[in-house]
């Protein structure tokens, strides 16, 4: 709000001048600068006191602080500095530390954010230095230009469903009656393998749940990922994965030759490097594959597909200023040639 705005300090000291000096009733002057004769009032107040006290009239204007004097229930400077030395020195979080102090979390969080301490999620863990702020986020500038690729394990869920939907007893039961059917191990049905394709522009994304992670699936994959893309207009130029052997396999390289895309890996131990899908896969965990107790392994994966069209279509994605991935797409067919 601009300086000479009704009822900034220079508006008050206004209103304030009209009551006292030019004798106005708290009611005219409240309806001349559209506000409450109590709000009248307390600026004729605040203007009597300083010209009484012999200070600037405008600076009483000015809005005081809503703290309180004193705060008698404010944890103790030395409650603090132990709350401070657990973060730097261990690299706890608020739960555990409460946990050792023998505090209430919300407290922990409080002290915590009251001296500054960024939360753990803001932080690298070797180095325990702040990322956010001091690294630069980095976004490619166009569709198809880096593609990111990663596997996510989920154990299956048993026909009748697991032990989400009936509790540890009955979930291990039809864990083993699936097993038995399916000839799987007798301890369980396995896991699957969500593999996925996330494009570091758009944030588009394409998931597939398939059997395991070996070379030839993955490959696989690619290629039924790179044709995805293509139908929405996306060339994909290069692609970023880990260091798994599946992407380290013959077929792999194969697949990335055949369709012209240049490969390239993270640094070991840095899944940060890949960190775009690494967000993505708990994304779909919590919206998809635990939003809510299946029935069974084919019913999660028949709901991806819908769930998918959601997260690329019509879900606000926070890194695009609340718009949808497919809002960044701007060569579909059906909108530019």
């Amino acid at each position: 709000m601009h300086a000479n705005a009704l009822l900034t300090p220079k508006g008050r000291l206004a209103l304030a001048r009209c009551v006292v000096d030019d004798g106005w009733s708290l009611r005219r002057a409240a309806e001349r600068f559209q506000c409450s004769p109590q709000t009248a009032g307390r600026w004729a107040s605040r203007y009597r006191a300083a010209l009484e006290d012999g200070v600037d009239p405008l600076a009483a204007m000015t809005d005081r602080s809503s703290r309180p004097r004193r705060s008698p229930n404010r944890t103790p400077a030395k409650r603090e500095r132990q709350v401070v030395h657990l973060r730097r020195k261990r690299g706890w979080g608020p739960v555990r530390i409460a946990h050792k102090l023998g505090m209430p979390t919300s407290t922990v969080k409080r002290v915590l954010r009251r001296r500054g301490m960024p939360p753990l999620a803001h932080l690298d863990l070797a180095t325990r230095r702040e990322l956010r702020g001091k690294v630069q986020r980095y976004e490619r500038e166009r569709p198809g230009e880096l593609v990111h690729v990663d596997i996510k394990k989920l154990g299956r869920i048993p026909d009748g469903g697991g032990h989400r939907v009936h509790g540890r007893a009955l979930g291990a039961r039809n864990s083993r009656l699936t097993a038995s059917i399916a000839k799987t191990t007798a301890s369980g049905i396995g896991y699957g393998y969500v593999h996925t394709a996330l494009d570091d522009h758009s944030r588009l994304a394409y998931s597939e749940v398939l059997p395991d992670e070996q070379g030839p699936t993955a490959a696989a994959f690619w290629r039924r990922a790179v044709a995805w893309f293509a139908a929405l207009g996306v060339t994909i130029e290069r692609v970023l994965t880990d260091n798994g052997s599946c992407y380290r396999s013959r077929d792999w390289a194969r697949a990335c030759a055949t369709l012209n895309t240049t490969h390239k890996r993270t640094r070991p131990y840095r899944p940060q490097t890949n960190g775009k899908v690494e967000r993505y896969h708990r994304t779909l965990l919590v919206e998809w594959a635990y939003v809510r107790p299946y029935s069974s392994e084919r019913a999660r994966v028949a709901a991806l597909r819908r769930w998918q069209h959601i997260y690329n279509h019509h879900r606000h994605h926070t890194a695009l200023g609340g718009r949808p991935p497919i809002s960044r797409v701007t060569n579909l067919p059906a909108q530019h040639s």
